[in-house]
Formats: structure tokens, sequence, C-alpha cells
């Protein structure tokens, strides 16, 4: 599902840091070596249909990498 983020991301949490993602041997593949961590956050995001709406969002983060793979977790209203 494509959408735009439309706003800032806020109540962010760390869910998960280094090996604890299960994930982290095919991100260290695809975009590099660093200090892996997946978080949390909620944000005002807009739909490809048009719908405007909040949702809870999930991605990875490395320093010097920045965020890489954002997906919408729940949409809560």
């Amino acid at each position: 599902m494509d959408f735009e983020i439309i706003g800032e991301i806020t109540n962010i949490e760390i869910i998960a840091v280094g090996n604890s993602i299960r994930e982290l041997e095919r991100l260290r593949k695809a975009y590099g070596s660093s200090r892996w961590r997946k978080l949390k956050g909620i944000a005002t995001i807009s739909l490809n249909d048009g719908t405007v709406c909040e949702a809870e969002l999930h991605w990875y983060e490395a320093h010097g990498i920045g965020k890489k793979e954002i997906k919408i977790k729940y949409i809560l209203n």
C-alpha cells in the first residue's frame, strides 16, 4: 500500500536494537552494516485514494543510513 506521510512522526518508540531485529542480516546486505534499530510511531498519512488518517508506522533506521522500509502497521481512525 503506497502512502505519503503528511506531518511529523510522533510518539516514537524503539522496538528492537541490533541482534533483536529478525531482519538484521537482510538489512545489512541491502543497506550496509551499521547500528540498526526498529522503531514505531504515530503519523498522519495520505493514502493513494486521497483518504487522510492517522496510522501507526513501523520502520528500520540506522545512523548514517536513515529511515528504511516504512510500513503501516495499523490505521487508527
